[in-house]
Parts: structure tokens; C-alpha cells; sequence
């Protein structure tokens, strides 16, 4: 004891003579503006503009791209909070944090400056390097980038009440150095001597209290994203916790020198938390690893890290003897509760190193509460452990081993008390026979005893099952049983698992729905249950299979769980039943036992394990050992354990040879369990790897991205090794792209299916099926389609014979009836029989519905009972072929014009490839198909050699499958090429050439077709067959600026240089060539020699001309009409006057936006409408008002007069909503091929309607909503709208009104970053959800609703699990009113499916007391309004199409008002005086208005409105106002309640005006602006505007309470708070469930 005083006593000695000078000030980085820093902005809380790194670097284990700089003494990844969020806190922080002198600092008025660079300066960057080698001697760190920043001489924030002190002249100076290589970031931090003058700031909101906050300095990683369930606490590392550790940054150092310190703060290896050098120097806070404040949090989406000691024992009892971990050298099997070990010993473990780098891992922790009998043993799952549980014979023995270790075949076929299933060896099955047992992406193999199944190459699994390596998977099944939880008997019946797997990272998901609540939580331990999945579909390292290779998709797995120390048990049986339709596997999960009680809200905690799995030929076995914690409020953290011991059982197939592994190991790196008490969800989420047992890597060494999970390559990718680090992305079997962005390759379309004859392809993703065409059903073999005899069924009338038939079957009446053969009466004199089949087909092709005859249209032969005469032949092609009863082409039998006709009388046989292709070629709906590629095909049905397109006159060779050859292709000028030479790929060029020549229907009309050279290569001069222009190309086909000529110019000399491009020529080719490469109807500018625009320009499609300046702009007055003298562009500019709206009209609608066929009006001399308007296209004329806009009753026909315009005015009635929809497509929105309504004289919807492009018709409502069922195809005859029709199709679903809602609000041009919802092809919401193209994304739920914790911002999306369960298994809840509190002032606001209710305390949002007021699932609710009469909530709903109401007291049930005649309904308002409530329709372009019951309705304004938005209403002065975000020309508008006295009150200096509120106490009316980005406010008589505020993101809808603006803002998706005082923004509020907020009321108990 006495040497230990002494020693303490010397150590202190030495640190008092032991004195080092710190570093000054001239010794830190360079900086200022003479080293090329920039500077931030003064002010107490600034953030520098977003710094992009030339390259990424790496912050703990993610790499990011941008830094941040903050007036706050530190530096971030993201960009940064306002400062109230976090400068009063200490660490860990919500984002990415670099804080040399995190406290409240200001540099207002020249206190101090802050300097930032990024750079690549030699001299910096060996600086650093040598400091880094210095602190870490190991380290192999080149630095290739750094970024410097220094805060000089800042001061700390003080109010002017606390200046007194002298406080303010204490200035501080320190810098940070941030330098990173392409895998390690290290940070210096500097303090000179003299810089730190001030260690901590006060508190903004400390008032009068004295207290000072110590600086905080160190590094946090943020909020990670775990799993994809919620986000969690991230690591963090802390330098300082008192006033004194902040002193001690100057005093003391970790790198020799005080005031300098060095940290490893990031890595692309595994990385727990941040390193500190460790050459001298005092830390003030314990050793970084501390198990509180460095515990990484566990990320989905983080890095993978390097394997674990290959050697190092999952689970060894402390102090137990290293020679228990050998084994006897006699290989013994055992049963259940034996200790007999099975192979020779491993090598013994080496011990692990006790320290901890950036590329090592920490040791395994010892395991607590081991079962006894375990005490004192190893529980390492090594080979020597695994237990293989035997099942009893027939004969009550044991299977007997031979020499290799296989069983052998001691039972026929399956063993009913095992499940174990194996080839029977009476009979031996060859591949001609039974080839049918192997899946059809399998081969078979004949063995000198049987046959096996082989998965091709691009395909994993046991022969008998296979699936594409690389794609995802998902498996579905049900989950029963019975569980024991505590003393509590919990029954579990039929509910839903759904798995999703990533494979080419070994990601397993699982979910299981509607799980009890005590059950819930106490299986959260029971990952097993989707840990199956996990060992199923595991990463696969080499040498090595995961568990669908073996066991196939039809196996039973037997699990028994132990739990200690309570000795519960619970047995899991899993049975796999194949694969379903949509090729996914079906496993159907059964519980029962005991399981430990888990108090409700606990957590359990998992660390990564290994286990062993021993591998016999029909079954797979392991036992193993592992440890969970439980963290509860009542128990904090308890550690428990179980014992696992399992056997799957499969088929194999003994007769080839075996060369699967005996044992493998299976490194389960992350584990993650968690029940959703909301949802009754248990989910588990574990990362598999499956390698050799001890195939780790050695400390130091790199794995291959493709092991690591490091990769980028698409989910539906497989990630291919190479040398080192190198690897590919490949694809997976069935998707084509590649490797990091692959689509599904729809295998029916492009003629690449398996199906066979009589069979109907229907895509997968990834992969297809066959489906047998109706009248036929699969035979024995499981592929082949056969006929059904449908007569045995005796499908006809009594008095009818059936006849069978290939794929059909015919009734006839007998003798004496008539009928159909289904209705047969008896005949009476003179009754016509009714018509056959193909006497309707040919009277309707002979015929169409204005009595002529459709040209080359097919026309049927019937004989004289009006049956299909077995040859037809088509009139105008000249082809012949054999149909059977039904009129269907047998396959085959097609013979062309020059051909002998076939035989009808010989048997059919199945059409090929190359006959299916031909015969879809040649016959489109209306029978013929003008100008279409259409294949030639030899006698036996296979693709030529030679094939020849009849139009173009292309020739060019062909393999089997029809697919072009690269390099045959020849014009119709050149000799046709010889198709028996070798093959060469396709050129760019050859490609380029090809997919311009050839579209889905074989011809592209129009398209620029790249000419090639016998080589491949571009020709230099290139072009166009239709426009005439030729011009020069480089090597890529790259078009050369400047070399463009016109049809009559003189072809360009491409031998000449090169010029760059003019705007002109830009906007020429721009114009001229789209992705199609042929732009038909835009408008193409004209360019001189020089490439300058001519000063004539004419619009080749409607022939108006015009002057333009140098820019192109039109010279405003200068267009002349196509019957009109062209302008003189050489006169003198006149004064131009303004465009009028009817030119800005024309004007857009002529140039890029206006698409073939669109309405374009005509103007007059004066700009103004004239007063008679036609549509080009259509040949309807109307005339319209000085406006433009129609007016009612004079439009008219194609061949009826126009209306006199001059006539006197009759009295015009209100436009339908037929006219609006009809006028809306006609217009500015309406595209070539749109479908345009047809209204009768009244103005209402035509019962038939028609759509003029495809030829459908089908019948309406009043409504103009398609009658479901009703709809027709071309050729065929309309349905008769005036009888009944059954519904059968399905109507628009939530999602789909909601994307359709917001494209609208988009301007239908959404921005790559805008949030539209992903809908299935059902209309059902996709399980994950993202804003735009970004990677923000996040899960939802079956009703499209956020999944708490989910939402991420990483490279890699989540994997979402669909979670649909059956609607009678859980109904919704009831859509009924939870009121907020009474008695005080509440924020209603909408958010998508419900409306929530924010109290506020004075102007203070009282964020714990937020409630849900009303949930209405399937709604999306926009407007809301309150009435602080009655106490009810108005809302809109633009999916049901809706305006609605509730009562604000308990209980209180949604009323609908108004349910017809709303498209879109958006804004609403409430007149609490007249009692009236005020609306917006945005589709409808219309304002109504009605008593607050929904009657009295009527439009209040339908004219000259765009896209109105908000509304509001002035109750005391009796004026309503609105938002009109017209892209082209936005404005705000009012008039009076009763719609009279309209004036615009703004349409200056907006954007997009979604925002309106009312100020009362100004008398003010204020709007918030999406576009322009300001808070402004102005008098309603137009006088007085002043901007609030000009730093908005994107408000939606605003109110106004107490000298505050509260808006909702959709890039946050918050509420945000305003003063309108200071224009300073006060509070914010997010909700837990994030997503787009839409409109706000406020709801008070007494009308304000």
C-alpha cells in the first residue's frame, strides 16, 4: 500500500515540474481569405451554404457528400436545425455532429469571424498525415482531402441586460481539420495558447437564473435508422463534461502537444465509435468503449462488418478448462438430453486480442443463466456438438451409416413419422418418364439407380424447386398454435407471415400480423421462428450453400426451444409446402408450449451469434445456445438464454452423387426483434451469412464487397466476386439492366416463355407462368395442356347434343327445336333461328357503326347452319387457314397467297414461337396491321434464316429464336447477306439503328434511322428520311454543332472542324429530334448559316409566322395568321405592347406544351379572342366572350353552321359539368388520342360514350362515371345503355385518387423530388414509400399509413412487408371523435387519412397534449374549417369526393353533406354569421357554396379560374377570397358572398399561393408562397403590401391567432409557427406519424 502512495505521489510530482508550451496561434492551419477560406455570414445562429465534397467521406461507418458549418462552434453532415433544437443540450445530438466548442456563440456586429475551405494543398495534407502517424504508429492513412475551418476571436451570446459583466471582450479562437482517403476520416482539433477565454454560455431561456452551460466538444453520429422500425440513439464520443475538461483543451493534448488532439472519427470498415491518438495527454472522459456512451446502435442500412474471429468460441463458460473443447475421437450420434460428441476435434480457439481498433471487433460476452447440465462445457456449436435428433424406424432401429456418411434408403417413400422423404428404389425412374418432377428451370439427369434434378445455371436450389440466384423473395403462410405465456394459455389462429428476403445480402424480414398482445411481447425472443429464413436464403461465402439449395421448397422443420433459467419450453414445427403461384414459398408455422412472461413495452436485445449445421442426406441438424436481453421500466436490463436444437427434414436424391457440405456455419451478424403493439405486429429482421466452419477472415484483411454486403448492386442483382475488391453486378435470372438497375423482363411479351400449345403465358416478376387457355386443363405431367371433354358434364338442354371439340365443345338442338343448344324450344311455324356466332362476327366485320364497310377488314365464312367453315381465308392478304368451331386459327395450318391451301381434315399440331409471332403480326383488333414486320416461317413452323421486312426492304439473319443477328442487317439496295457466317455482336451504331427500325409493332413511322458502315461504325454524314435535314456525326453518333442542313441546303462537308453548337441550334435539335427521334406537329426554330435565329420564323404545322429578336423571343405584334402577308422582320422595332392573354394563350399551345391536335384560339389584330373559335382537329366552333370563354349554346358540329357571334346575346345558361369536362380536353390539356366526352343538347353527359383513338365505347352515369362492365373494344358492338349492366370492375382506389389528387396539384408535371404515392397494379399502396427519386423513404401500412420509425434516408430503401390482412379479421377502427381538451384554443390540421388536434397555451404549441381527432381511413382529407357556433369540424375528402362534418364531443360520427358533383374539392371555408360554408374544386375550376347542412348549393364563380387553391371568408365585411395557382398567370382573388364585385387583389410578384389566412386586427388578408417563398400580407383594397417573412419552405394552408401565423409546410411536413411582430418563426411541431399535412382551422370554444 505504501508503494502505491508513493508512486501516485511521484506520477504527481512529475505533472508539476513537467510543463510543455502549447501550440500558439501562428502554428495552426493557415487561414483567412488569403488561403481561399470563405467566410460565414454574421449572427447568432447562421449555417453556411451546403459545402460539396469533391469526394465523400466517412463519418463513423457512412460516407457523406456535403458539410455544414454553424455559427455554434461546430461542423455537420446535414444541414443543420434551428439552434434552440440543440445548442442548449449536451451529446449525443439528433444529426451528425463535429463539435470542437459546441455552445451558444455569436459573431453579430464584427464580434469574430468564421473561416471554412476544403482542399487538396500538398503541404496541408502531409501536415496531417504526419500528426495521424504520429497518434496512431498502425495506421496506413494517406490523406487525399481536407477541410479546414476556424472560428476566430467569437464571442458568446448575451442578452443587453447581461453586458455589465465585461463578459462580452472574452473572445475565443480554435479550428478544426477534417482530413479522409477513400476509407478513413481523422479530425485534429486545435486550441492555442490564449484562445479559450470562455468555457460555457448561458441558456437563452435561463431568464434571471446565473448558470453557464460548459462547452460540449466531441463527436455524435446522430439518430440511425434501426432496422427498418424506428430510429434510434446513435454512437457518440465526448471530450469534455465540466469546466474544467474544457480548460484542460488548451492545457492538455492527445498527441504530445497540448491544445492539439487527434481522432479516427470514421471508416468504411466495421466502426464502432471514435478513437482517440494515444501519445500523451489526459482525456477527461473514460476510455471510449464506455458500454453507455459507445454502444453502436444496430443500423439496417450501415456498412456490413468484417467476419469474426473464425476461431473464437460463441459461447465458453467463464474459467472453463480449453482442453473441454476437444473432443473423443469415436464419431457417435445421439438423441435429445445425451452428450455424445459426432467428428474429430478443431483446432483449439486462440484467444481474442483485448484490444479494440478500427478494423477489430470486441470480444462475444460470456453467457448468463446456462441450463446446468450445460455448466462447466463448451457451447460453441462446433461439429463435434451438433446433435442430430433420430426418429425411430419402422423397425424400431437406427438407419444405418455407410462409410461416406449417407443413410441409406431404409423405408419407401415417405416415413409418416418423421416427415423424412426419399426415392423410392423398387423401380427405377428415368428422365424420359418422370422428368415432369423437376422444376421447369431444372434438368434431370438418368444415375445408374434413378434420376436426378438439377437447377440450370442462374438458378439456386434442390432440382426439384429452383429460383433465379439474386432476386428477392418472399414467403407467405399462416402461423397457429398455442401458447403458455406466463401461467396465461394464449391462443393464436390462422394469422398471416409474410417474409421478405434480400438475398444477395442474406437480409431476412419477417412479420407476422394480428399476434394477441401477451403473446406479442413474449415472443419476441423466438427469432427462430424467422430465423429459418434466414439460414434458407443466407449469403452464401465460398464454398459453401444456403438451405434452399438443399432442402428445396417442401421440407418440415422441428424446433425446441429452452428458455433458462425458467425452464419453459416451446416446440416449433414449420412446414414448407412448395411454391405458390406467384412462385413465392408457403410456409405454414405451428406453436405450442411456454414462453417467459415480457412485461408489455420491454425491448429485447440480441448480439450476433454463429451456429453450426450439420448436414445428413435428408436431414439438417444444429443445437446451439444464445443470450437475449430484456430492457423493461419495471425490471431494467435482465439477461436470459436459451437453448435451440432443430432438424429440417427434406427430400434428396440419393441416386447421383452427393456433394453437399457436412458442415457449414451460419454467422448471424444482426438480429432484431420488436412487437408493434398498434398493429399486433411481431417482426423480426435478421442478416445471414453461411460459409465453412472457421472460414473467417484474418484481422487486417478486406473482404470482397459481394461478402461484406458492401456492394451497390440492385436488390434484384447478384453480386459476382473478383479479385480483391473487384467485383460485378449480374442481373438476376429473369431481369435484364445492368446489375445495379434491373427491370423485369416480361417473358410473354418478348416470346420467351416455356409454355407450351393450348397454354397462355402471364408475367411474374422475374420469372412467368403458363396457365391452360380455356377448354383445356393440365395433364399428368403438369405442363402440358389437354382437352376437357367438357360434354361429360352435360353443359346443354335436354333437348340438345353435346358435341366435344379441342378446347371446346358445341351444343345443337335436336330435330323439332331451335336455340342455342343451352335454350332449346320447340319450332312453331315461320320462327327464324336466332343467329350463330359467326354469322354476328361476319355481319359486324362486314359492317361498322355508320354502315360502311371496313376496308381490309376479315370477313368470316359460315356454311348453311351458320357454323365456321373449317378453311377461311382472308380477302385482301390472300392467306389461308384451318379454325376450329369456335372460329379460332388452328395452329399451323396458315398458308400465304402463293401456297397450296391446307388440308382442314389433318390432326392440328401445336403453333411454334416464329407461327405465334407471325400470326400476331398479321392480325391486329381490326384484322389487318398496315406496315408491320411479319416473320417467315419454314414447314415445320421454325424461324428462316432470312428475314425480310415487306415495307422497308430490310434484310438481315436470324438465330432459333428469332432474334436478330448483329451485323446482317442490309438496305434494300444492297445484296441480302449470308446467313451461314459466323456471328459478330452488334455495334452501337447497329443497335441504335435497329430499335429505330423496329417497335413493339415492327415499324416506327417517322424515326431517324442511323446509318451504319460495313463495320458497325456511324457513317459521318447522317440523315433524316422524313424532315430532308443531313448533318455530321462523331464516333458516338453524337450530332456536331454548326453541321445541320436543310432539305433544300447544300449537304454539309464533314471533314471540316468542328464549331460548338448556338442556342439556336440547341433549340433546333432540341425541337426536332425526341426520344423517339422524330418530334411530329412542334414548332422548329430556323437558324442562318452562322447558327444564328432567322428573323423570320413560321410554325410549320399551323403556318402562323412571326419576327424574333437575337434570343428568339417573338417580337410582341409581329404574327400573322397562315392567310395573312408575312411580317417585315427589317422594320424598325415599334414600342412592343403587352402580349394579351388571348396571345399568351395561342402562344403556349403553339410552341413546346402544344402537343398534335390541341385547341390552339385565334386572336385578333388587337390580341383579343375573336369573337367565332374552331378546333382544327375536331371541327367543332363555338363563340366565346371577351374572355375566351365559350358561351353556352352556340357550339356546333363539323358539319353544321357556325353560330352567327354577331347575333344578339341569348340568355346563357350555366356551363354542364359535361361542357367543363368536355371544353378542359378540347383545350390547352388535351392531348392527340385524348378521349373528349360527348354532351347532349342539354349539356349532359350521352349515356354511350366513345373514345375516338382506341374505338372503346362504353356506357355513363349523369355523372359521366364509367357504368361498370359496360365497356366495349373495337369491332365490337356497343353495350345497350338502356338496360342493366352488372358490375364488374373494380372503382378507383384511395391510392390511386391520391396520386391523381397530387399529380393535379403538381401541375401535372411533378418535380423528380415530389412525393406521389406508389400504387400496385391492384391500386393498393406499395409497402414502401419514397419522396420522388430520392432515397427519403419510409413503410406503410395496408391503408398507406406511415410505419412508426421506418422512414430512412439512406443509399439502400427499406424492405418493406406487406402487411394486408383480411378486412373480417380486423375491421377499422370507428371513425368517431376524440375531442381535444376543452376549454382552450386547438390547431386542427389535416394530414391524409385523419385530422389531428394541437392545443395551444397562449401562442405555444402543447406538443404532449396533440391528439388524433378523427380517423378516416380510406379518406384524404385536404380543406377543414370549424365552426365555433355549433362546435363542429367541416372537412373535404378529395378520395371519397366528399364534404363532411362531425360534432367535437365524445363519440360524435362523420355526417356527409355533399356527395355528388366534386371532383377534386380542396379549399374550404365556413361564413359563421350567414351560416354558410364556401369551396374550391381544382378539377372542376369552380367555387360553390351552400348552407352548412349541404343545401342551398350553387356555383358562386366558374369562369376564368385555373387552379384554385385556398379560401378564405371575411364574415364582417361579407367578402370571401381564394387562391388561384395558375402556373402561367397565379393570382389571389375576392368578390363578395353572393359572387358579385370579382376583382384580382394580387397576380404581381407570386408563384404559387397555397396559403390564405385573414388578419383581423390589420384587416389584412396574408398568404404564404410555395414559389416565391415569402409570407406576405396586403388590404383588400390592394394598398399597404409588405413581406412578413421571405424564408419559407413550402406552406400549404395558414391561419392566423394572436399576432401568430400557423402554417403547415410540406417539406418538413410540420406545423410551423410565426410571430407576426418580430417575422421570427416561434415554435414547430411533427407529428410521430410523418407525411404530407394539408389544411389548418383553428378551433376555439367561443367564437373570436
Amino acid at each position: 500500500m505504501t508503494r502505491n502512495k508513493f508512486t501516485i505521489l511521484f506520477i504527481q510530482l512529475c505533472w508539476t515540474v513537467y510543463v510543455v508550451t502549447g501550440i500558439h496561434r501562428k502554428d495552426i492551419f493557415p487561414y483567412g481569405t488569403l488561403s481561399g477560406d470563405l467566410t460565414l455570414q454574421e449572427g447568432d445562429d447562421e449555417t453556411s451554404k451546403v459545402i460539396v465534397l469533391t469526394r465523400p467521406m466517412r463519418f463513423y461507418e457512412a460516407s457523406f457528400s456535403s458539410l455544414y458549418v454553424a455559427t455554434n462552434g461546430i461542423i455537420s453532415t446535414q444541414d443543420l436545425p434551428m439552434e434552440k433544437q440543440y445548442v442548449d443540450d449536451g451529446l449525443p445530438t439528433d444529426f451528425p455532429v463535429i463539435a470542437p466548442f459546441l455552445a451558444d456563440l455569436d459573431t453579430s456586429n464584427g464580434r469574430g469571424t468564421i473561416y471554412y475551405r476544403q482542399t487538396e494543398s500538398p503541404t496541408i495534407l502531409n501536415r496531417v498525415a504526419m500528426e495521424v502517424h504520429r497518434g496512431f504508429p498502425d495506421a496506413r492513412f494517406t490523406p487525399t482531402h481536407a477541410v479546414v475551418v476556424t472560428w476566430e476571436n467569437v464571442g458568446a451570446y448575451e442578452e443587453g441586460s447581461r453586458s455589465s459583466d465585461g463578459s462580452s471582450n472574452r473572445v475565443n479562437t480554435f479550428q478544426a481539420v477534417l482530413a479522409y482517403d477513400e476509407t478513413d476520416t481523422y479530425g485534429l482539433l486545435l486550441y492555442p495558447e490564449g484562445g479559450l477565454n470562455f468555457f460555457g454560455t448561458r441558456p437563452k431561456e435561463s431568464y434571471n437564473v446565473e448558470i453557464e452551460l460548459p462547452a460540449r466538444v466531441g463527436f455524435s453520429r446522430g439518430e440511425v435508422s434501426f432496422l427498418f422500425f424506428s430510429r434510434q440513439e446513435g454512437p457518440f464520443y465526448s471530450i469534455t463534461t465540466n469546466e474544467q475538461s474544457v480548460k484542460n483543451l488548451y492545457q492538455v493534448g492527445n498527441t504530445g502537444l497540448p491544445g492539439v488532439w487527434l481522432f479516427h472519427i470514421g471508416s468504411s470498415y466495421s466502426f464502432d465509435n471514435v478513437i482517440p491518438a494515444a501519445v500523451g495527454g489526459v482525456l477527461a472522459t473514460p476510455p471510449p468503449f464506455d458500454a453507455e456512451a459507445t454502444t453502436p446502435e444496430y443500423s439496417e442500412y450501415s456498412d456490413y462488418p468484417e467476419f469474426q474471429s473464425p476461431t473464437l468460441p460463441e459461447f465458453v463458460e467463464a474459467g472453463a478448462d480449453p482442453s473441454l473443447l476437444q473432443s473423443p475421437d469415436q464419431p457417435q450420434v445421439q438423441l435429445y438430453g445425451e452428450e455424445v460428441p459426432l467428428t474429430a476435434s478443431p483446432e483449439t480457439p486462440e484467444s481474442p486480442n483485448s484490444e479494440s481498433g478500427p478494423r477489430q471487433h470486441p470480444a462475444i460476452p460470456e453467457p448468463r443463466n446456462l441450463p446446468p447440465e450445460h455448466s462447466g462445457l463448451p457451447q460453441r456449436p462446433v461439429p463435434e456438438h451438433t446433435i442430430l435428433e433420430l426418429f425411430p424406424t419402422r423397425d424400431g432401429g437406427s438407419p444405418r451409416h455407410s462409410p461416406k456418411d449417407q443413410v441409406d434408403s431404409v423405408v419407401q417413400g415417405v416415413d409418416l413419422d418423421t416427415g423424412v422423404i426419399q426415392y423410392n428404389g423398387g423401380s427405377k425412374e428415368t428422365c424420359e418418364r418422370f422428368s415432369q418432377q423437376c422444376s421447369q428451370n431444372a434438368y434431370c439427369s438418368d444415375y445408374a439407380t434413378g434420376l436426378c434434378c438439377h437447377c440450370r445455371s442462374g438458378f439456386y436450389g434442390n432440382g426439384q424447386h429452383c429460383l433465379p440466384s439474386g432476386a428477392p423473395h418472399r414467403v407467405n403462410g399462416k402461423v397457429n398454435g398455442v401458447v403458455l405465456v406466463g401461467s396465461t394459455p394464449v391462443e393464436i389462429n390462422n394469422v398471416d407471415l409474410h417474409a421478405y428476403v434480400v438475398v444477395s445480402d442474406g437480409r431476412a424480414y419477417t412479420a407476422i400480423s394480428e399476434v394477441p398482445e401477451p403473446a406479442g411481447w413474449a415472443l419476441m425472443p423466438v427469432a427462430p421462428v424467422g430465423g429459418l429464413f434466414g439460414w434458407l436464403f443466407a449469403l452464401e461465402l465460398p464454398n459453401s450453400q444456403n438451405g434452399f439449395t438443399i432442402t428445396g421448397a417442401e421440407f418440415t422443420r422441428h424446433a425446441d426451444v429452452t428458455f433458462y433459467p425458467g425452464n419453459e419450453r416451446l416446440s416449433i414445427v414449420q412446414t414448407a409446402k412448395g411454391l405458390d403461384a406467384e412462385n413465392y414459398l408457403s410456409v405454414d408455422t405451428k406453436l405450442s408450449g411456454s414462453v417467459p412472461f415480457i412485461p408489455p413495452g420491454a425491448t429485447v436485445q440480441m448480439e450476433p451469434f454463429k451456429v453450426t449445421f450439420q448436414y445428413y442426406p435428408s436431414v439438417t441438424t444444429s443445437i446451439s445456445v444464445r443470450e437475449f436481453t430484456v430492457v423493461s421500466a419495471e425490471s431494467g436490463a435482465e439477461t436470459f438464454s436459451f437453448q435451440l436444437r432443430q432438424n429440417i427434414t427434406h427430400n434428396y436424391c440419393r441416386h447421383g452423387p452427393r456433394s453437399g457440405p457436412e458442415t457449414l456455419e451460419l454467422s448471424v451478424e444482426r438480429v432484431f426483434a420488436m412487437f408493434v403493439k398498434e398493429e399486433r405486429i411481431l417482426r423480426y429482421a435478421i442478416t445471414n451469412k453461411i460459409g465453412p466452419v472457421g472460414a473467417g477472415i484474418p484481422d487486417g484483411g478486406e473482404v470482397n464487397p459481394c461478402y461484406a454486403g458492401t456492394h451497390d448492386c440492385d436488390t434484384t442483382a447478384q453480386c459476382i466476386p473478383g479479385e480483391g475488391q473487384n467485383f460485378q453486378c449480374q442481373c438476376a435470372t429473369g431481369y435484364r439492366g445492368d446489375g445495379r438497375n434491373c427491370y423485369d423482363i416480361d417473358e410473354c411479351a418478348e416470346h420467351l416463355s416455356s409454355c407450351a400449345a393450348h397454354s397462355q403465358c402471364e408475367n411474374l416478376q422475374g420469372s412467368h407462368r403458363c396457365l391452360c387457355q380455356p377448354g383445356y386443363e393440365f395433364g399428368f405431367d403438369g405442363r402440358t395442356c389437354i382437352d376437357v371433354d367438357e360434354c361429360r358434364s352435360q353443359p346443354c338442354h335436354a333437348q340438345a347434343s353435346c358435341t366435344n371439340s379441342l378446347g371446346s365443345f358445341h351444343c345443337q338442338c335436336q330435330a323439332g327445336y331451335h336455340g342455342n343448344g343451352f335454350q332449346c324450344h320447340p319450332q312453331s311455324g315461320g320462327s327464324e333461328r336466332p343467329k350463330t356466332h359467326c354469322e354476328r362476327h361476319r355481319d359486324s366485320a362486314q359492317t361498322s357503326q355508320d354502315g360502311f364497310s371496313l376496308v381490309g377488314a376479315f370477313v368470316p365464312e359460315c356454311d348453311e347452319a351458320g357454323q365456321y367453315r373449317p378453311l377461311q381465308c382472308h380477302g385482301s392478304t390472300g392467306h389461308c387457314w384451318c379454325v376450329d368451331v369456335q372460329g379460332q386459327e388452328r395452329a399451323g395450318t396458315r398458308a400465304p397467297p402463293s401456297s397450296p391451301r391446307p388440308n382442314c381434315n389433318e390432326p392440328e399440331r401445336p403453333k411454334t414461337q416464329c407461327e405465334h409471332h407471325r400470326d400476331g403480326a398479321q392480325t391486329s383488333q381490326d384484322g389487318f396491321s398496315l406496315g408491320a414486320f411479319v416473320p417467315e416461317c419454314d414447314e415445320a413452323g421454325q424461324y428462316h434464316p432470312l428475314q425480310c421486312h415487306g415495307s422497308t426492304g430490310h434484310c438481315w439473319c436470324v438465330d432459333v429464336q428469332g432474334q436478330e443477328r448483329a451485323g446482317t442487317r442490309a438496305p434494300p439496295s444492297s445484296p441480302r447477306p449470308n446467313c451461314n457466317e459466323p456471328e459478330r455482336p452488334k455495334t452501337q451504331c447497329e443497335h441504335h439503328r435497329d430499335g429505330a427500325q423496329t417497335s413493339q409493332d415492327g415499324f416506327s413511322l417517322g424515326a431517324f434511322v442511323p446509318e451504319c458502315d460495313e463495320a458497325g461504325q456511324y457513317r459521318p454524314l447522317q440523315c433524316h428520311g422524313s424532315t430532308g435535314h443531313c448533318w455530321c456525326v462523331d464516333v458516338q453518333g453524337q450530332e456536331r454543332a454548326g453541321t445541320r442542313a436543310p432539305p433544300s441546303s447544300p449537304r454539309p462537308n464533314c471533314n471540316e472542324p468542328e464549331r460548338p453548337k448556338t442556342q439556336c441550334e440547341h433549340h433546333r435539335d432540341g425541337a426536332q429530334t425526341s426520344q423517339d427521334g422524330f418530334s411530329l406537329g412542334a414548332f422548329v426554330p430556323e437558324c442562318d448559316e452562322a447558327g444564328q435565329y432567322r428573323p423570320l420564323q413560321c410554325h410549320g404545322s399551323t403556318g402562323h409566322c412571326w419576327c424574333v429578336d437575337v434570343q428568339g423571343q417573338e417580337r410582341a405584334g409581329t404574327r400573322a395568321p397562315p392567310s395573312s402577308p408575312r411580317p417585315n422582320c427589317n422594320e424598325p422595332v415599334r414600342p412592343e405592347r403587352p402580349r394579351t392573354q388571348c396571345e399568351h394563350h395561342r402562344d403556349s399551345l403553339q410552341g413546346s406544351h402544344g402537343g398534335v391536335g390541341a385547341f390552339v384560339p385565334q386572336c385578333d389584330e388587337a390580341g383579343q379572342y375573336r369573337p367565332l373559335q374552331c378546333h382544327g382537329s375536331s371541327g367543332h366552333c363555338w363563340c366565346v366572350d371577351v374572355q375566351g370563354q365559350e358561351r353556352a349554346g352556340t357550339r356546333t358540329l363539323p358539319g353544321t353552321p357556325p353560330t352567327n357571334c354577331d347575333g344578339p346575346v341569348r340568355p346563357e345558361r350555366p356551363r354542364t359539368q359535361c361542357e367543363h369536362h368536355r371544353d378542359s380536353l378540347q383545350g390547352s390539356h388535351g392531348g392527340v388520342g385524348a378521349f373528349v366526352p360527348q354532351c347532349d343538347e342539354a349539356g349532359q353527359y350521352r349515356p354511350l360514350q366513345c373514345h375516338g383513338s382506341s374505338g372503346h365505347c362504353w356506357c355513363v352515369d349523369v355523372q359521366g362515371q364509367e357504368r361498370a362492365g359496360t365497356r366495349t373494344s373495337a369491332g365490337t358492338p356497343p353495350t345497350n345503355c338502356d338496360g342493366p349492366v352488372p358490375p364488374t370492375q373494380r372503382p378507383e382506389t384511395v391510392c390511386e385518387r391520391w396520386r391523381a389528387s397530387l399529380i393535379e396539384h403538381y401541375g401535372s408535371q411533378p418535380d423528380p423530388h415530389h412525393y406521389l404515392p406508389q400504387c400496385d397494379s391492384a391500386g393498393e399502396f406499395n409497402p414502401v414509400q419514397c419522396y420522388g427519386d430520392s432515397s427519403y423513404c419510409w413503410c406503410v401500412d395496408k391503408d398507406g399509413r406511415e410505419v412508426p420509425g421506418t422512414r430512412a434516408n439512406d443509399a439502400v430503401k427499406p424492405a418493406c412487408i406487406p402487411t394486408v390482412a383480411p378486412p373480417t379479421q380486423r375491421p377499422l377502427p370507428r371513425p368517431d371523435v376524440t375531442p381535444p381538451p376543452t376549454g382552450g384554443v386547438s390547431l386542427l390540421y389535416a394530414q391524409g387519412q385523419q385530422i389531428g388536434a394541437l392545443p395551444l397555451t397562449g401562442t405555444r404549441m402543447d406538443k404532449d397534449k396533440s391528439s388524433v381527432l378523427l380517423q378516416l381511413h380510406g379518406s384524404i382529407v385536404v380543406g377543414v374549417a370549424h365552426d365555433c357556433l355549433e362546435r363542429k369540424v367541416y372537412w373535404t375528402d378529395i378520395a371519397g369526393r366528399t364534404i363532411n362534418r362531425a360534432g367535437l364531443a365524445a363519440g360524435s360520427e362523420p355526417e356527409v353533406l355533399i356527395n355528388t358533383g366534386l371532383t377534386s374539392p380542396e379549399g374550404l371555408a365556413l361564413d359563421v354569421v350567414r351560416r354558410r360554408m364556401f369551396w374550391v374544386d381544382s378539377t372542376m375550376d369552380k367555387i360553390e357554396t351552400s348552407n352548412l347542412d349541404g343545401t342551398g348549393r350553387r356555383v358562386l364563380i366558374d369562369k376564368d379560374l385555373v387552379n384554385p387553391r385556398a379560401i378564405i371568408v371575411d364574415s364582417s365585411s361579407g367578402t370571401v377570397y381564394w387562391t388561384d395557382w395558375n402556373r402561367e398567370a397565379p393570382k389571389i382573388e375576392g368578390a363578395s358572398v353572393d359572387g358579385q364585385n370579382r376583382k384580382v387583389l394580387v397576380q404581381e410578384g407570386i408563384g404559387l399561393p397555397n396559403a390564405l389566412t385573414f388578419n383581423p386586427a390589420s384587416r389584412q388578408v396574408c398568404w404564404g408562397d410555395a414559389g416565391t417563398k415569402r409570407l406576405e400580407c396586403i388590404s383588400p383594397d390592394g394598398t399597404g403590401r409588405q413581406v412578413i417573412h421571405s424564408g419559407l419552405n413550402y406552406p400549404f394552408a395558414m391561419v392566423f391567432h394572436a399576432n401568430h401565423f400557423y402554417y403547415t409546410d410540406w417539406r418538413r411536413d410540420a406545423i410551423i409557427g410565426m410571430s407576426r411582430g418580430t417575422s421570427q418563426f416561434t415554435d414547430d411541431y411533427l407529428p410521430e406519424q410523418r407525411s404530407h399535412l394539408y389544411g389548418i382551422a383553428l378551433a376555439s370554444p367561443n367564437c373570436l
